[in-house]
């Protein structure tokens, strides 16, 4: 186990001089996935900087649940990330005056024509826990993909599975989740 793992499972376990170790190990990395994970229309009210800082403290009080790695580690801040966005979007949804959607490039990296480009994060949401429901690990992957930004290499070495087997795999989720928001978008 890396010098990482260990001083973020010590962070979950309350050791504050660890947490503050492992953030400023992860913060550049988390503030790139954050970026990425907001897209370049994210809503006014959460920059990068804050989802980095709640996707942190939303993953330190979890000490039941060790972190065997680093891709571990950043998977799980990947799903947290995923849930702080798309709860933001559902309070934005649920104003009186509407709110915004946010727009996230999912639906681009997926192979959705311009044209019916699908940008609404909570049918992504959706989608994405459909396709979880179906296939959890081809959920997995897009999450660690996308979110995460994780290469398939290293997907595949987190999950124990070849490179070429990610590969095929990204290609089968990304090809149900066009079905499915085309789906969506016709209904």
């Amino acid at each position: 186990m890396g010098e990482l793992t260990d001083w973020l499972n010590r962070a979950r376990n309350g050791d504050a001089v660890a947490a503050e170790r492992a953030f400023a190990a992860v913060y550049g990395e988390l503030k790139r996935i954050a970026s990425r994970s907001l897209g370049q229309q994210g809503p006014a009210t959460l920059s990068p900087t804050a989802l980095v800082h709640e996707a942190f403290l939303k993953l330190l009080p979890d000490a039941a649940r060790p972190l065997n790695d680093r891709q571990h580690f950043f998977r799980l801040a990947a799903r947290a990330m995923r849930q702080i966005i798309v709860d933001e979007a559902r309070r934005r949804c649920s104003e009186k005056r509407g709110g915004d959607v946010i727009r996230t490039d999912l639906s681009g990296a997926i192979g959705l024509p311009s044209d019916h480009r699908i940008s609404d994060l909570l049918a992504i949401d959706q989608a994405l826990n459909r396709l979880e429901a179906r296939d959890g690990q081809l959920a997995q992957i897009v999450e660690a993909h996308f979110f995460a930004g994780l290469s398939f290499e290293e997907i595949a070495s987190d999950l124990g599975i070849s490179d070429r087997s990610v590969r095929r795999e990204w290609d089968t989720a990304r090809a149900f989740l066009l079905r499915d928001l085309q789906g969506a978008a016709a209904r």
